[in-house]
């Protein structure tokens, strides 16, 4: 008798060829990843602290909530549309939308804002540290956020490191799509 404590998977059906089951798996797990780092900011929008050492004042209520609210829900927004690289409807645009309903999507048409984005991504969110409580990004070097104690810097950490494999993991999702989408060349 086999236990039924995960659901089955969705079925695959509906794409042209077999989603590989680790591709469906990352594709789900995605905006699940990304959750604690969406509920770890909406705190800042009503200027609670999470226990950070902050010297700047935080900016009025009204540009602060729906700042942070918006990014958050930006983030799922963006984090579930990559669930359509494994999805019928990363294939074939749903019938609802406007003008290009029900017509095949181009391959490109998919990979390259997912490649991009994931590069970007990517390149947002990976810092090295160098020492001193400073850390080496893209866009320069940056101050490490100083918490009240280590407790608040642990949830921190927990909350918001998963965030670093966004990139990664669109990245491999677009490679995953382009591999199934794409004809095999004869050799």
């Amino acid at each position: 008798m086999a236990l039924k404590i995960l659901h089955k998977p969705p079925s695959v059906t509906d794409t042209e060829r077999p989603v590989p089951r680790w591709a469906m798996r990352l594709a789900y797990a995605l905006p699940l990843l990304l959750l604690p780092s969406c509920l770890w900011r909406l705190p800042f929008a009503l200027h609670f602290d999470m226990g950070q050492v902050q010297e700047a004042s935080m900016p009025t209520y009204w540009v602060s909530i729906p700042y942070v609210l918006g990014l958050s829900v930006l983030s799922e927004v963006i984090a579930i549309l990559t669930i359509g690289l494994v999805r019928g409807w990363g294939e074939v645009a749903p019938a609802w939308i406007p003008i290009i309903g029900g017509r095949r999507v181009r391959p490109m048409a998919a990979i390259v804002p997912a490649v991009l984005g994931g590069l970007i991504l990517s390149l947002l969110f990976t810092t090295l540290p160098i020492g001193n409580g400073h850390r080496l990004a893209l866009y320069g070097i940056i101050d490490t956020v100083e918490y009240t104690n280590d407790a608040w810097q642990k949830l921190a950490t927990v909350c918001v490191t998963p965030i670093a494999a966004w990139g990664p993991i669109t990245i491999a999702l677009a490679i995953a799509y382009y591999r199934r989408r794409t004809p095999a060349k004869a050799g």
